[in-house]
C-alpha cells in the first residue's frame, strides 16, 4: 500500500517535462523492492550463495568425490589405526558404487560445512543434518537416513544411585516449560539452537541461550555437562544415547522436539548428484549392511564404551598404536613422516606383532625370513627389532630410486618395491618408458604398468626381466597406505606433545 501511494504522489508531483527523472525514480523504487531478504542471522533466505557449477558429470570427469564432514564419535574418527564412522563407512560404499575415489575434508566448525559446500570445497556434506526449512534455502537434502528427536541433556545429582526415583526426578527438568529462566549451552547455527528459539515462543517464556565455541562438537558439549561446567545442552537422541552409555550420570529423557529427518546435503545446482545419491540410499536401505552400520555406531553400547576409553581413540591422546614412539624413532633416520610409516605398518599387520603371512613373512612390518637374515633380525616378533629392520629395508629401497626427484613419488616407488620386489617395479618402469609414459613418476604412469604385468602380453614383453606379478597388489598397496595416511594427518598431530611443524612435503619432513 505504501509503494502504491508513493507512486501516485510522485505521478501528481512530476509534470511531463520531468518524465525522465520520474522514470529513473520509479526504477530505483522497483529495484529496492526486489532486494533479497536477509534473515537476522545474516543468512540469505532467497538464495544459497553458490559460487561453483559442479554436478555429477564433472565429478566423474575428475574421478574424485569430495565429502565434507565433522570429526566426532559417530561420523568420522580413528580407532586403533582404523578410520571409522557411520558417515565414513557409508560414503566409502557410495563412492565405490559411483566408481569414484573418495576424498574427505573435515570442517573446523559446523557452520563452515554449508559455506564449504557452496563454494566448491566439497561435493556433499555427509554428516547427520536435521532437515529444516532454513537449511533448505541453502542446500538440497538427500533422502533421509533415519529419524531421531532432540532431547535435553542434563546431569543427575552426584549421589543419584542411592536416591529414590522421586528425588532424582525433583532434581531434573522433566518438562521443557521448566527451562524458563534457565540457560542452555548450544552452538549457533545448529538445529538445536533454532529449536530452543522456537521453544521459547511455544512456552511463552525466556530461555537464555549461551552460544558455545563452534569448534566444539556435540560430544564435547555433552562432556561439559558431565564435568559440571554447564547444566544443559541439546542433542539428537541417538548421539545423546551413545554418550550416556559411558556417562550414566547423564539424563536424556526429556524430549524437546518431534521426530526429525536426518540426511546429507548437496548443492542446489547438483540435481544429477542428488538423484544418484538418492537412488543409492534407497537401494542400500533394502540391504543388511545399512542397518548393521547404524546399529554398530548408534546402538552397540559395548563397542562405544571400549572406544571412548581407549588410548588409541584419536580424540583422547592422539595415538595410533602402542608402537607410536618406536615408529617415531625409526622414522627419523628414514626421514619420513611417522604417520606414513604407521599407515604402512597397519597395511602389513594391523599392528599385530604376531601376525604371520602364508609366505612366512612375520611381525609388524611382515619381513620375509631371507630379508630378516640379511638385516640381522633374529626375533621377528620383537616390535623394536622388527620396525628397525623394516625401516632400514625401506630406506634401502628408497635410495635405489635416486633418479626420482619428487620425494613423494620416490616414496611410492620404495613402497611398491617393499610390497612386490624391486625387480618387478623396475620392469614396470621399463615398460612405462617403452610405451611413452614417464618412468620416474608412479602416479598415473608406472603404477599403470605394474597392473599390466599380470597379463601375458606384457610380462612376456622383451623389456620385462622378472616376469609375472599380481600387479593389483602393489597398485592397491600404495594407494591404500596414502589414503589412510591422509586420514592420519587429519586426525593425529605430527608431534606428540608439542605443536607440529608444517610438513614441507606431503610425506617427508
Amino acid at each position: 500500500m505504501f509503494k502504491f501511494r508513493h507512486f501516485l504522489y510522485m505521478k501528481r508531483f512530476y509534470k511531463l517535462n520531468h518524465l525522465p527523472l520520474f522514470l529513473f525514480l520509479c526504477f530505483l523504487l522497483i529495484a529496492c523492492s526486489g532486494e533479497k531478504k536477509v534473515s537476522p542471522g545474516g543468512d540469505s533466505e532467497n538464495q544459497s550463495d553458490i559460487s561453483i557449477d559442479r554436478d555429477l558429470k564433472k565429478i566423474k570427469e575428475d574421478g574424485v568425490l569430495t565429502i565434507l564432514t565433522l570429526y566426532n564419535s559417530t561420523s568420522y574418527f580413528l580407532y586403533r589405526g582404523k578410520t571409522m564412522g557411520f558417515e565414513y563407512e557409508m560414503v566409502e560404499r557410495l563412492a565405490k558404487s559411483l566408481d569414484l575415489e573418495l576424498r574427505i575434508k573435515v570442517a573446523d566448525k559446523f557452520e563452515d560445512l554449508f559455506t564449504m559446500l557452496n563454494s566448491g570445497k566439497g561435493d556433499m556434506i555427509a554428516f547427520g543434518l536435521s532437515i529444516t526449512q532454513k537449511r533448505k534455502n541453502k542446500v538440497a537434502f538427500t533422502n533421509y537416513h533415519y529419524l531421531t528427536h532432540q532431547v535435553l541433556v542434563q546431569r543427575m545429582p552426584k549421589n543419584w544411585r542411592r536416591l529414590p526415583g522421586y528425588k532424582i526426578k525433583r532434581h531434573l527438568v522433566s518438562d521443557p516449560i521448566e527451562l524458563i529462566g534457565d540457560t542452555v549451552h548450544i552452538r549457533k547455527n545448529t538445529s538445536y539452537y533454532e529449536r530452543i528459539q522456537n521453544l521459547e515462543q511455544e512456552i511463552g517464556g525466556k530461555i537464555y541461550i549461551q552460544p558455545v565455541d563452534g569448534n566444539k562438537t556435540t560430544d564435547d558439549i555433552i562432556n561439559m555437562v558431565v564435568d559440571g561446567e554447564i547444566d544443559y545442552t541439546v542433542a539428537d537422541y541417538n548421539l545423546a544415547s551413545v554418550n550416556k552409555t559411558y556417562h550414566p550420570i547423564l539424563d536424556i529423557g526429556t524430549e524437546i522436539s518431534f521426530s526429525q529427518r536426518i540426511a546429507w546435503a548437496v548443492r542446489k545446482n547438483s540435481p544429477e548428484l542428488l538423484n544418484a545419491v538418492n537412488q543409492w540410499i534407497e537401494t542400500s536401505k533394502k540391504k543388511d549392511f545399512y542397518y548393521v552400520l547404524y546399529n554398530k555406531y548408534f546402538k552397540n553400547k559395548r563397542r562405544y564404551r571400549r572406544q571412548i576409553v581407549s588410548k588409541f581413540y584419536s580424540k583422547n591422546e592422539g595415538r595410533i598404536s602402542p608402537y607410536d614412539q618406536l615408529i617415531r624413532d625409526n622414522s627419523k633416520a628414514l626421514k619420513w613422516d611417522w604417520r606414513l610409516v604407521s599407515s604402512l605398518i597397519y597395511q602389513e599387520s594391523r599392528f599385530d606383532r604376531h601376525n604371520k603371512s602364508w609366505a612366512g613373512a612375520g611381525g609388524l612390518m611382515q619381513i620375509m625370513p631371507a630379508t630378516a637374515k640379511e638385516l640381522g633380525l633374529k626375533n621377528i616378533s620383537d616390535p623394536g627389532d622388527n620396525i628397525r629392520a623394516g625401516t632400514i629395508y625401506l630406506h634401502k629401497m628408497f635410495k635405489r630410486f635416486d633418479k626420482v626427484r619428487d620425494s613423494t613419488q620416490r616414496i611410492k616407488f620404495a613402497m611398491a618395491s617393499y610390497n612386490c620386489g624391486y625387480g618387478h617395479v623396475r620392469d614396470a618402469q621399463r615398460l612405462a618408458e617403452a610405451f611413452g609414459k614417464d618412468p620416474l613418476r608412479w602416479d598415473g604412469n608406472v603404477e599403470e604398468y605394474i597392473l599390466k604385468l599380470a597379463k601375458r602380453e606384457y610380462f612376456t614383453n622383451p623389456n620385462v626381466r622378472y616376469g609375472f606379478v599380481r600387479g593389483a597388489e602393489p597398485y592397491n598397496y600404495v594407494r591404500d597406505i596414502f589414503r589412510r595416511y591422509e586420514h592420519y594427518r587429519k586426525l593425529i598431530p605430527f608431534e606428540a606433545e608439542e605443536n607440529a611443524a608444517k610438513d614441507k612435503n606431503v610425506a617427508t619432513r
